[in-house]
């Protein structure tokens, strides 16, 4: 597995707040998936409230 920094930015009750996380993944796809699952678990955001600009490895 490869590590993957998402970065982008999520909509907070007061605006939007950036972000940038460490995902271990098999490929980009992925990382990106689990970050969109991440949120919505943790904040109760739908997909369109998180905006993801950039995944690097």
């Amino acid at each position: 597995m490869t590590e993957f920094t998402v970065s982008g930015r999520w909509q907070a009750r007061d605006g939007w707040e950036t972000f940038e996380k460490d995902i271990e993944a098999e490929n980009e796809d992925v990382a990106t998936e689990h970050t969109y699952t991440e949120f919505g678990s943790k904040h109760g955001l739908k997909r369109t409230q998180v905006e993801i600009e950039e995944v690097a490895q």
